[in-house]
């Protein structure tokens, strides 16, 4: 399965999340809020394995705030906290990794050289090359790629742009993924990207090492046209594995369509992806009925399990022999 799960951030970090006293006036907060719901009929293939239900589910809910404070010659430290929110299961949990009670834990500092940041964040190869085919509204969103979304214990760095060109890189301490031997090891991720107009391209490395010499190579290509937005991204495994996720030599593509008219957005996703959930097609619609609220339907098919599980449950389900299914859901985003 794909490498998802971002592990309890450190106390200090924790804390460090927390500004200092300083002077409330030079202080900037930002504090947010979603609430994210959806109702569902999930079809597994194998319902002697995973019988089929209607229910609700999260569809990834948080709470959380944002601080800045500025500093001499145009630098800034920044702060973010955010916890997840099972709206669900009434819990403060990720509701795919219900042992995640935190989903951002970071501080850092900014300028003209551009962001380092410290702590518990989503991650350099998640954003260049996931991200562009990871534009749903449910759940079901984000399951056909081989990467982790976020990780603690991480050092980031962001640079500026040059002439369309950037870079970002991350290290991760024994970053907590699953390796063929056991083992854990440090983790490190380093992308490029380069802009023009409104083509971005990226490429990058997810490097888990370990035992297995694990890495997963990247690339992805987004791509607006007036309302028409189009992303596609493909990642590679370079590993010792040879009958397992992270196999040497897996891949999965994805290619995504996105179109706005007035308040919707109409959106499409195929992709392919080796030993978790090989044939996926994604089909959503999101409208916005106004500034804070937003109303999506959409339908999600898999080939092999990859993302559907019991009801209201996450990866502490995951069952293999439930050969894929089709899921029908409607639901609704409220910010504030």
């Amino acid at each position: 399965m794909p490498i998802r799960r971002a592990a309890g951030a450190a106390p200090w970090v924790l804390a460090l999340a927390v500004p200092q006293p300083v002077p409330a006036q030079d202080i900037n907060f930002s504090f947010y809020a979603s609430a994210r719901i959806q109702a569902e009929a999930v079809r597994p293939d194998n319902r002697s394995a995973l019988g089929a239900y209607e229910g609700f589910r999260d569809a990834y809910s948080r709470i959380g705030f944002n601080a800045d404070y500025p500093l001499p010659n145009g630098m800034a430290l920044f702060g973010q906290l955010e916890l997840p929110l099972d709206l669900a299961n009434q819990a403060v949990q990720d509701p795919w990794d219900q042992d995640e009670s935190v989903r951002i834990a970071r501080i850092g500092i900014g300028g003209d050289f551009g962001r380092f940041s410290v702590g518990q964040m989503w991650m350099p190869f998640y954003n260049a090359i996931a991200y562009p085919v990871d534009r749903f509204s449910s759940y079901y969103s984000g399951f056909a790629t081989y990467t982790s979304f976020r990780l603690s214990d991480t050092i980031a760095f962001e640079s500026p742009t040059f002439n369309g060109l950037s870079f970002s890189g991350a290290w991760s301490r024994r970053d907590g993924a699953p390796r063929a031997s056991g083992a854990l090891d440090d983790r490190l991720q380093l992308t490029a990207s380069y802009r023009a107009g409104a083509t971005i391209f990226s490429v990058g490395v997810d490097d888990l090492g370990g035992e297995a010499d694990w890495q997963i190579f990247g690339a992805s290509l987004m791509h607006s046209i007036g309302p028409l937005d189009l992303g596609a991204k493909v990642e590679r495994h370079n590993s010792r594995i040879s009958d397992a996720f992270g196999a040497d030599g897996d891949t999965a593509v994805n290619v995504y369509a996105g179109y706005t008219a007035g308040r919707n957005t109409f959106k499409l996703m195929l992709a392919n992806v080796e030993r978790f959930g090989e044939d996926i097609i994604h089909l959503g619609m999101d409208h916005w009925v106004n500034y804070r609220l937003m109303l999506f339907a959409e339908y999600y098919y898999e080939e092999e399990t990859a993302a559907i599980t019991a009801r209201r449950a996450g990866r502490e389900t995951f069952i293999d022999e439930a050969g894929g299914g089709q899921v029908f859901l409607t639901g609704m985003h409220f910010s504030f």
